[in-house]
């Protein structure tokens, strides 16, 4: 249960409404927080402005794997020649109709996984409206909220970069393009982020002609082995990668949208019938009233807050994405229980990221979990590395797929796993293999001598380990 909260202190006091807990923002952070608290036994206003449900169902998660699902089918089918015997086509046939079937899909789940979700918690109360943080509470449309506590758990939205001329020409934005009913002839992405590289994917499997326009290439906090090969899967299904560059200007032509660069030195120009700029997200602060509030700003615009989800404004929290750092709904939803948590109960659950799956859904999958290589040594750990390609893996081997790699990062000295990368088909549903063992604590010995099943990719996880001290090329199948 929760600490007491006297609902009649002076500051509250006279207040039309009062409750434990207000919680801004109605997305998945925002749901996690109130839930929490109304099964602790909190009384809980919930304030969403805007679409209810947030970025994951209605414009991120759900309707981009959709899509990427989709065209998946497509590639499987055009590729199916690798098997003897085999030939099968597939081109899209009607796009206005998969981007309707994608809406129905997220209509649907906004209501049962939002709105119909309400009625079921009694003490929880949704108000509509654009919420300002205030001495004791919120206000909400000019109605003042009084309220023990109070999350901000506002989310982010995409973000622009500084090129000159943006402003002057129409551009997509990993929102708006997935409401696009017809498939332009080129697509130029500004950004090799996980957005830009899984929307140009799904783009060129559609059949438009597309062009990464990247300052570090792709995924560049990633394992660099899995970006130099993933840059070289997509130039094989004819996707063109441009890094290294330098943006300067942009301007709308007679042939489209041309983007001017600097690469290696050299001017150049990149053109397209449309643009789709991918450049990261950015948290929605404004209009919060959060600097007049005392609530203190991380240079790139997120709320700082501390390891109990506390924000520089005594009881405010925050949670999400509009904290600036992992930007997974998954993780949004897990530091939002522990805000509610920690604002109800006294502050004793720490956030802890260190065995956070994280995965991108391009083709093959990026999976990672705990250090890179770079991350372990920055912070002075002696390691050792493993990485298996995924031609020593049966499952691959028997797909005719052999896209890909996996790559542990392990202590030196204790044989501790730090990190798993895979790159693989079917990577991201192996990943939580890696996170369990990174969680439990256990060695590289540990994860190889436990017994996987035969013939899937998460076995590549067994091989990765017994890598670090056999030669996995000269093991029988099975060989434990």
């Amino acid at each position: 249960m929760i600490t007491a909260i006297d609902c009649c202190a002076p500051s509250v006091r006279g207040k039309k409404a009062t409750y434990d807990l207000a919680v801004i923002g109605a997305g998945s952070a925002g749901f996690s927080a109130a839930i929490t608290a109304a099964e602790l036994g909190a009384r809980v206003a919930l304030i969403g402005h805007g679409v209810i449900g947030g970025t994951c169902v209605n414009v991120g998660c759900v309707p981009s794997k959709t899509l990427i699902r989709a065209t998946e089918t497509l590639h499987q089918a055009n590729t199916a020649q690798r098997f003897a015997g085999m030939h099968v086509a597939g081109h899209v046939a009607d796009w206005r109709a998969l981007v309707r079937q994608k809406d129905e899909l997220v209509a649907a789940l906004r209501q049962a996984k939002y709105i119909d979700l309400l009625p079921s918690y009694d003490s929880i109360t949704y108000r509509e409206g654009a919420a300002r943080l205030t001495e004791g509470g919120v206000i909400v449309a000019s109605e003042a909220i009084a309220a023990g506590r109070v999350i901000v758990a506002t989310g982010a939205s995409p973000a622009l970069p500084a090129i000159p001329g943006l402003a002057t020409v129409h551009y997509f934005t990993s929102t708006t393009a997935l409401e696009l009913e017809r498939l332009p002839g080129s697509l130029l992405i500004v950004g090799g982020g996980y957005v830009g590289c899984e929307l140009g994917q799904m783009f060129a499997r559609a059949g438009v002609k597309v062009t990464i326009a990247t300052r570090r290439g792709l995924l560049p906090e990633s394992e660099p082995e899995i970006g130099a090969a993933l840059t070289r899967y997509f130039t094989q299904e004819g996707i063109l990668v441009r890094s290294g560059l330098s943006y300067q200007s942009i301007r709308k032509t007679p042939q489209g949208i041309a983007l001017s660069v600097l690469a290696d030195a050299s001017a150049e120009t990149l053109v397209a019938e449309q643009v789709l700029v991918a450049t990261g997200r950015q948290p929605n602060t404004e209009g919060l009233g959060l600097l007049e509030a005392g609530v203190e700003l991380l240079p790139e615009g997120g709320i700082r807050i501390d390891d109990r989800m506390r924000t520089s404004k005594p009881d405010t929290y925050a949670a999400g994405d509009v904290t600036g750092h992992d930007q997974f709904v998954y993780m949004a939803a897990y530091g939002a229980r522990l805000a509610a948590e920690n604002a109800l109960n006294g502050n004793s659950k720490p956030y802890d990221a260190s065995a956070m799956p994280a995965v991108v859904f391009t083709d093959p999958q990026i999976a990672s979990v705990g250090l890179t290589e770079a991350r372990a040594r920055a912070a002075g750990t002696k390691v050792k590395i493993s990485t298996v390609d995924l031609s020593n893996v049966p499952r691959a081997l028997a797909a005719r797929d052999t896209r890909g790699l996996i790559k542990l990062i392990a202590d030196a000295t204790s044989g501790k796993l730090l990190g798993a990368h895979i790159l693989a088909p079917e990577g991201a549903d192996s990943i939580q293999t890696a996170a369990v063992a990174i969680k439990a604590g256990f060695t590289v010995e540990q994860l190889a001598n436990t017994i996987f099943p035969y013939l899937t990719t998460v076995e590549g996880l067994k091989l990765a380990a017994q890598a670090f001290s056999k030669d996995v090329a000269k093991l029988s199948c099975c060989a434990g």
